[in-house]
């Protein structure tokens, strides 16, 4: 038989040690490291597809994802830093590259990224060396090393500009750098000079654009090189912390330790469990914060608020940025949808665990049962969590106040045992909680197991074994026998037999009934930490501190295979005892066959990144369980050569009863009661408020059809006037055309003529000018002959000169040529006398030159720097350029737009101004029509004596209509009577005005009596004040002031008028007083029965209005049946016309039978009805003028009286 074959299948648990550890492969899966590998999980359907580490890697330590999600690099530590790249979208993940330097000291590299083509990749080593190495990663080819720090400062972060594969930047503690790829070297440019600072992480935001957040809670936006903008996180955070109730932490400062950008701004971590979003403010290179999002309190926990404490780690979004995940340094997964935390009103939104919580601690304790598909685990964290490894689910979990040393599930999967520090606790696995049911005086128990029929527990305390009964819980038996502490314990498959290990090298197999020893195998040299036992109970396989797998049978060893320079840590055999499989001090799982090999024959994997401490498989063979010291738990699927799952002899099924009190119990029940009848009344509520809304709706219904019947009614006849305003439009526009064509048509007749008479004159002249040219013709071609002769002559004599000239010159060309020869021989040698010069002359400036070069060469480089800073300023600058052109041109649009709005409305009004003149048209040619009428009416007038049966009918009718008329003139009556009772009233009126005005008149006598007394007092005092300032002067002298004032008192104070004048002045005020608030008192009431007046008026006149209305209304019905009547009289008159000429004319038989019938008294009727009409006419025209006069009577102020005397 070949070794058991196994595949991972899925695993609880984060590596938050490594740098950027959860990404987005697409919107429906993340990528994780947890163990020894990576994991990408599907967050819908929850499954894992595993991308497995290096063999001798000693662990991860950063992670980056290509952009185009295609590849994933793993940094790993080692004996050399490793950076190995995947290559996620393959189906088995295959590893493409493996980059590492050979002289590089350090063993890990910190942080690692990819650039935006995916083509590099950027890996910065940690101590003691701190290079940055940039690699074109498919050829595994440095393109470039850079020392970026000094040994005490460690770098964080290193990223690549994301539109530039040349562009680096480089965060640490005291560390802010930007390194540009050029001529196959990096180089730096500075940032803007500032205090340097703990930099955590940072973020391009776009091309030249960089976010960067510290430790003591500060974001820095830079710009090329240059600080944008600055933001304090600390007085934010410690609102929330004050408002969210949170514990406050050892400093007020939250660190910024992850940065993640989206389209309207970016988040940060804002301290413990608090994340900040931040959006794009109105300002330029500002930003708002619009929303906190904090990680909720853990109410499995004894202390809720640990939760609130965990320290973000990564943030990362989806690629729709519809959902945000956070890491924390406590191994947690939390994600919240952005559209919810955008839609909740408050400005607080909560996380949520991503699937389910993972152990943030070593994990000391693992055990399953066989009734259910569960698995429980203890860690250091305090937490115990049960786990379903059918469907990968954490069922229970929950927090105590101290460490669970050990744990053990009995296989009814109700019951577990948990070692404490001070006791062994025996609780019941409730519905939604784990409750102690019974305590064991056995302090800090590290090994516990239920038998396999769970009747009995097995208990280690320090070397002793305690052997409980699980029904009565008494102690059956005590195992002492161990010199050292016990490190594992197992039951045999009948639970006859109890086997143990130690530290002290002895592995003992007991009788559980006896308490005897039966067996025993003692080796000092090994100390032993797990052990197994075959289902046949007859060979223990053990392993222990010499790397050595032993199995023994009958206390001896009998077979030893020994492991490639590994300690195991544990060991655990199939139910079927064909396979074993062994756990690894480096986190690997090997698994063997049985017997065991001679040779070195097992398989190996990759499962944890620390020494696994527990090892268990279920039942039914199917699942392998892994814990380990890095606080992950695996499931593994055994399976055979080709793959598949392994089928046991057996089938079990799992059973689904839980536990639950009866007092939770009947608290559910009353509470799914009160939900019932909550149910119900809610139910009632809504079918009336429904049956409420349903007659509303009707009620609307059947008002909104009635109005829309009514419009509809209102626009067919709207329809029909517009139909009739057409057609007279269109007879009018045809009668125009004709018009106009007729006018055109006459106007082309006498063009053409006007035409004709032009041409014939034209044509004249145009043969008078032929006759001209033909002359001019003649007279130049006679003019060229004679220049012709003129020239050949003057040619001939040119030539003859020429000739004699030419031969001179050719005798000098050969004298020139003789000279030429001597002077080139001489010019040779001069020449080559030149070049030795020159050569001598060259050699000395290529040197200079050079020197020059070199110098030039060094100038340039500096220049180039300093002009890629101008272009960068060059570039922000024209992009300001550009936003200003693009807001001129906004304006400009607008501008336009408005303008053609105004072009557009001054051509509605254009229309409106033809449409008025067209409807001036059409009133005037209605107007016309009228007047036609009018003149046929005038025709019909003279036939109106043809029919009299007809006459007698319009007595009948018109009867009525006269007693209608006389009420009428009764009423008209009434109102004449009440219009002189009015008239009289204002006569009245105008009478009290009267008197009035005379009281104002005397008022005013009276007053300007008393102004000239004031005026006469006045001058009296200036007297007086005049003689007192002369008094004064005789300040000085007794006698003389005496003399002085008894002289004024004399002069200004006669004796016998004081009393009168007092009693004068004071009748006069109170009689003046008075008579004013006599006049006050009447205005006042005058005032008050004109408004009386006037609003009677009002109303009279608003009822003659409505009365007058009714009138007019039955006038023109009248005169809408006589003109009926006069139609019916003239079709009766063109009837009578045919009937023949001999017969005798109506009008002359009529008149016959009226002097007969002595009917004539009724000749003139319709002359009457006339003349009753015009009087009716006059009669309202009356009416009109004085309700014209009323209104204008009630229209005037209040004040103005002498208007109302003039009406």
């Amino acid at each position: 038989m070949t070794s058991p074959l196994v595949q991972a299948h899925h695993i609880f648990g984060l590596q938050a040690s490594v740098v950027n550890n959860v990404f987005y492969f697409d919107d429906q899966s993340i990528i994780f490291p947890s163990g020894s590998s990576c994991v990408r999980y599907n967050i819908d359907q929850k499954w894992q597809k595993f991308i497995p580490g290096s063999e001798k890697s000693q662990g991860m330590r950063a992670l980056a994802l290509s952009p185009n999600r295609r590849y994933l690099a793993i940094s790993e530590r080692g004996e050399k830093a490793t950076v190995t790249i995947y290559d996620v979208q393959h189906d088995q993940n295959r590893k493409r590259k493996s980059l590492s330097v050979n002289d590089l000291q350090a063993q890990e590299f910190v942080s690692i990224a990819f650039s935006p083509d995916s083509k590099f990749l950027i890996a910065q080593s940690g101590q003691p060396d701190w290079t940055l190495i940039y690699w074109l990663w498919k050829k595994q080819k440095i393109m470039g090393v850079i020392k970026t720090t000094s040994n005490p400062n460690p770098i964080y972060q290193v990223s690549f500009n994301p539109q530039d594969n040349a562009q680096i930047c480089v965060a640490g503690a005291g560390v802010l750098k930007l390194l540009r790829f050029a001529d196959g070297n990096l180089k730096q440019t500075n940032f803007q000079k500032f205090e340097l600072q703990n930099f955590l992480s940072h973020a391009w935001m776009s091309e030249d654009r960089i976010i960067v957040g510290t430790d003591v809670g500060k974001l820095y936006l830079f710009e090329l090189a240059e600080l944008r903008w600055e933001y304090n996180m600390a007085p934010d955070y410690r609102t929330v912390i004050t408002a969210s109730h949170m514990p406050v932490p050892a400093t007020s400062y939250p660190k910024i330790t992850a940065l993640a950008i989206y389209s309207k701004g970016f988040m940060c971590s804002a301290g413990p469990a608090v994340v900040f979003m931040f959006e794009k403010g109105e300002e330029k290179d500002t930003f708002k914060k619009t929303k906190v999002i904090k990680i909720p309190q853990d109410p499995f926990s004894t202390d809720p608020t640990q939760a609130e404490q965990q320290e973000i780690v990564t943030l990362c979004l989806s690629p729709s940025e519809e959902t945000l995940i956070a890491s924390t340094n406590k191994n947690q997964l939390y994600s919240i949808t952005l559209a919810s935390a955008e839609m909740s009103k408050s400005d607080l939104a909560q996380f949520e665990l991503l699937c389910q919580s993972f152990h943030s601690n070593i994990i000391t304790g693992l055990d399953m049962c066989i009734r259910k598909p569960l698995i429980i685990t203890s860690s250091v964290d305090r937490s115990l969590r049960l786990w379903n490894y059918e469907t990968n689910v954490l069922e229970l979990y929950k927090e105590f106040q101290e460490e669970a040393y050990s744990v053990a599930l009995h296989p009814s999967g109700l019951y577990i045992l948990v070692g404490f520090s001070d006791k062994l606790r025996l609780m019941n696995l409730l519905i939604d909680d784990i409750r102690t049911f019974k305590e064991f005086t056995v302090r800090s128990c590290r090994e516990c197991s239920f038998s396999n029929g769970g009747h009995l527990f097995a208990v280690v305390n320090g070397n002793v074994i305690h052997i409980h009964s699980t029904t009565t819980f008494d102690n059956q038996v005590n195992l002492k026998g161990h010199n050292g502490k016990i490190r594992a314990i197992v039951w045999n498959s009948d639970d006859s037999k109890l086997i143990s290990c130690g530290m002290d090298g002895a592995v003992y197999e007991w009788n559980t009934l006896t308490g005897k020893r039966e067996s025993e195998s003692v080796l000092k040299s090994c100390s032993y930490t797990g052990l197994c036992i075959s289902p046949d109970s007859k060979s223990i396989f053990a392993v222990g501190s010499d790397r050595t797998v032993k199995e023994i049978t009958d206390s001896q060893i009998i077979r030893e295979v020994t492991s490639n320079d590994v300690a195991y840590t544990c060991v655990v055999m199939s139910h079927s005892g064909r396979m074993l499989f062994l756990g690894t001090a480096n986190g690997t799982v090997q698994s063997m066959k049985i017997p065991l090999p001679v040779k070195h024959e097992w398989n190996e994997y990759q499962a944890h990144a620390g020494p696994i401490t527990k090892m268990v498989i279920t039942y039914d063979d199917l699942y392998l369980l892994t814990a380990s010291e890095d606080a992950c738990l695996m499931i593994w699927k055994i399976i055979d050569k080709e793959g598949r799952v392994l089928k046991r002899e057996k089938e079990v099924g799992h059973a689904e009863e839980i536990l639950i009190t009866k007092s939770d119990l009947q608290e559910k029940n009353q509470l799914a009661l009160e939900l019932k009848t909550r149910v119900e009344e809610l139910k009632m509520e809504n079918e009336y408020q429904l049956r409420v809304k349903d007659m509303n709706y009707n009620d609307k219904i059947k008002e909104l059809t009635e109005k829309f019947i009514q419009e509809m009614e209102s626009l067919k006849t709207k329809n029909q006037v517009l139909k009739t305003d057409k057609d007279k439009v269109e007879l009018k526009h045809k009668e125009n055309v004709t018009i106009i064509l007729d006018k055109h048509s006459k106007e082309f007749e006498d063009l053409e003529t006007m035409n004709n008479q032009k041409l014939m004159l034209e044509y004249d002249k145009y043969q008078e000018l032929q006759l001209k040219s033909q002359r001019m013709q003649e007279d130049y071609e006679r003019q060229l002959n004679e220049l012709d002769e003129s020239k050949s002559q003057a040619l001939e004599e040119l030539t003859e000169y020429y000739e004699t000239k030419l031969q001179e010159k050719g005798t000098l060309i050969e004298q020139l040529q003789e000279e030429s020869r001597q002077q080139i021989k001489e010019s040779d040698e001069t020449k080559k006398q030149i070049e030795e010069d020159a050569d001598r002359e060259i050699q000395d400036i290529k040197i200079k030159y050079e020197r020059n070069l070199r110098d030039e060469k060094e100038e340039n480089l500096r220049l180039k720097g300093e002009t890629g800073i101008m272009r960068k300023k060059f570039t922000t600058l024209q992009k300001e350029i550009e936003d200003k052109q693009q807001a001129i041109e906004k304006l400009k649009a607008e501008h336009e737009k408005l303008h053609g709005v105004i072009r557009s409305l001054e051509k509605d009004i254009q229309g409106l101004k033809k449409e008025i003149i067209e409807r001036d048209e059409t009133i005037q040619d209605k107007e016309k029509r009228i007047y036609d009428l009018k003149k046929k009416n005038q025709e019909l007038e003279k036939f109106k004596f043809v029919l009299d049966y007809k006459i007698k009918e319009l007595k009948k009718q018109i009867e009525p209509r006269e007693n209608d008329i006389k009420e009428m003139k009764e009423q008209i009556q009434q109102m004449e009577n009440e219009l002189e009772l009015f008239h009289k009233h204002n006569a009245q009126l105008e009478l009290n005005i009267g008197e009035l005005k005379q009281k104002l008149k005397s008022t005013e006598a009276e007053m300007r009596k008393e102004m000239e007394k004031v005026r006469t007092v006045e001058s009296v005092i200036k007297r007086f004040k005049t003689d007192v300032y002369n008094c004064v002067a005789f300040i000085q002298e007794p006698k003389k002031l005496k003399e002085s004032i008894r002289q004024l008192y004399e002069k200004y104070v006669p004796q016998s008028d004081v009393f009168e004048i007092a009693t004068i002045d004071s009748d006069i005020q109170r009689e003046f007083g008075r008579q004013r608030n006599h006049l006050e008192k009447s205005i006042a009431t005058l005032q008050k029965k004109l408004l009386k007046d006037t609003e009677i008026h009002r109303i009279d006149n608003v009822r003659i209005m409505q009365e007058n209305v009714a009138l007019i209304k039955e006038i023109n019905d009248l005169r809408h049946e006589l003109k009926v009547t006069r139609i019916k009289v003239h079709d009766l008159e063109v009837a009578l016309g045919n009937s023949g000429k001999n017969k005798k004319p109506c009008a002359i038989e009529f008149k016959d039978n009226c002097s007969r019938s002595g009917a004539v008294s009724r000749l003139n009727f319709e002359h009457e009805t006339e003349r009753i009409v015009e009087i009716q006419r006059l009669e309202i025209k009356q009416l009109r003028e004085q309700i014209q006069t009323r209104e204008e009577f009630q229209h005037q102020p209040v004040g103005s009286f002498p208007a109302i005397g003039i009406q």
